[in-house]
């Protein structure tokens, strides 16, 4: 990922999307290490439903740990991982089925 500095307000209000396109949510805050001066993860709001049904029927959010980010631009691009995450719970669920 580019090393280059930038305000991290700038990342708050960005959509997040999975490396597969899919929507994630939106950045609503930081997590940040400030003894090491560096974000460890970003607190998202506005979260696609069929990802988080809980969290986004309790108007919870979720924090995305940074070290998923893949790139920052327009929009946040993270790994699949809250994906495949997902689909591992569904897959369980219809087993016990």
């Amino acid at each position: 990922m580019d090393d280059t500095q930038q305000e991290i307000t700038s990342l708050v209000g960005r959509e997040v999307y999975s490396n597969n396109g899919v929507f994630v949510g939106e950045v609503e805050d930081l997590r940040l290490n400030v003894d090491g001066q560096t974000v460890t993860g970003l607190a998202l709001g506005s979260l696609n439903t069929e990802l988080f049904e809980a969290e986004a029927r309790s108007a919870s959010g979720v924090i995305v740990p940074y070290r998923w980010v893949r790139a920052a631009g327009d929009v946040i691009l993270i790994n699949d991982v809250v994906e495949r995450v997902r689909n591992a719970d569904e897959d369980e669920e219809e087993l016990i089925a």
